[in-house]
């Protein structure tokens, strides 16, 4: 998704910015569930719960923003741009905080198939992931259940004479929505395994179940490809990677060679045959312009 984004130079807008960050927070993310098994407890299993819980944090964080740009865009119909360094403050600092406090009270430790908040910390397992995630889902998912309500009043009332750039507005509307309204929807699939699976570990710490710890591990490590699979939502991209057009947009990046610089104008030197005046010159019989009734009338002496 990255390498697409780069290559198809998606990172221009406010919105393509905060889709490539989501993407970034979310690769780091996968990192955490590559490093191995539960590591024994220490430093290494420390620095894996807390990358985990970080860049978890930080996923969650911009699809929040994603929604709430959506709503100030759509709804409030404000402009967004001037908040752009304030939602990078606020999707890398709030989960540096989240990440650091069990980090701090020496909360983090083997916690099933990775290291996390162990199962001694059970109410710090659910304040600071599980309770404020699903809050956060409900909260985005009835944000754009008004977006939506917006968004078809005013496509409705949007009548009387043709106006093209009216309809196409109308039209590009649609298509932002429509795929950025799953975002709230895949975190909550990917994230009910792993609930149901802390409540049992909450509510029998001696007795794991193996199937619910298989589905938090087969689910959990899915919010990259979730992310995905509502990138490619949005039918312009697949125009865009049809093999023409990845052989051109990979010319475009590989073999662009385009370089503007300033024009420096060299000394001009003027020779004595330049400097020969030409304008007596009787024997001049360039002709400008021709038309078969025009005749040449004597020059005269």
């Amino acid at each position: 998704m990255l390498f697409v984004i780069w290559l198809l130079r998606r990172y221009h807008s406010l919105a393509q910015k905060m889709i490539l960050s989501l993407t970034v927070a979310a690769f780091f993310d996968s990192v955490a569930y590559v490093m191995g098994e539960s590591h024994p407890e220490g430093s290494l299993c420390d620095f894996q719960a807390w990358w985990l819980t970080y860049f978890d944090w930080s996923a969650l964080a911009w699809v929040c923003l994603i929604t709430l740009n959506l709503y100030f865009n759509l709804v409030r119909e404000m402009s967004t741009n001037r908040y752009q360094m304030l939602y990078h403050l606020t999707a890398w600092g709030v989960p540096l905080v989240m990440a650091s406090l069990p980090l701090l009270k020496g909360y983090y430790g083997p916690a099933g198939a990775w290291c996390w908040i162990t199962g001694d910390h059970v109410a710090w397992r659910f304040g600071i992931w599980y309770v404020p995630l699903f809050t956060l889902i409900f909260l985005m998912i009835c944000c754009y259940a008004r977006i939506i309500c917006v968004a078809n009043n005013r496509m409705q009332s949007w009548l009387g004479t043709f106006n093209p750039e009216r309809e196409r507005r109308k039209v590009s509307l649609a298509e932002e929505i429509k795929p950025l309204k799953w975002y709230p929807s895949v975190y909550l699939l990917v994230s009910i395994f792993p609930l149901v699976n802390r409540l049992h570990n909450a509510l029998y710490p001696q007795d794991p179940s193996f199937s619910l710890t298989l589905l938090h591990v087969l689910s959990a490590p899915l919010h990259g490809l979730a992310n995905a699979f509502v990138f490619s939502m949005d039918r312009d991209w697949w125009s865009l990677l049809s093999p023409t057009g990845m052989q051109l947009a990979l010319q475009s990046r590989l073999c662009d060679r385009t370089r503007i610089g300033e024009y420096h104008p060299g000394t001009v030197r003027y020779t004595q045959a330049d400097l020969v005046d030409l304008s007596d010159d009787d024997d001049d019989t360039n002709t400008l312009f021709y038309s078969p009734n025009m005749t040449l009338k004597d020059r005269g002496p």
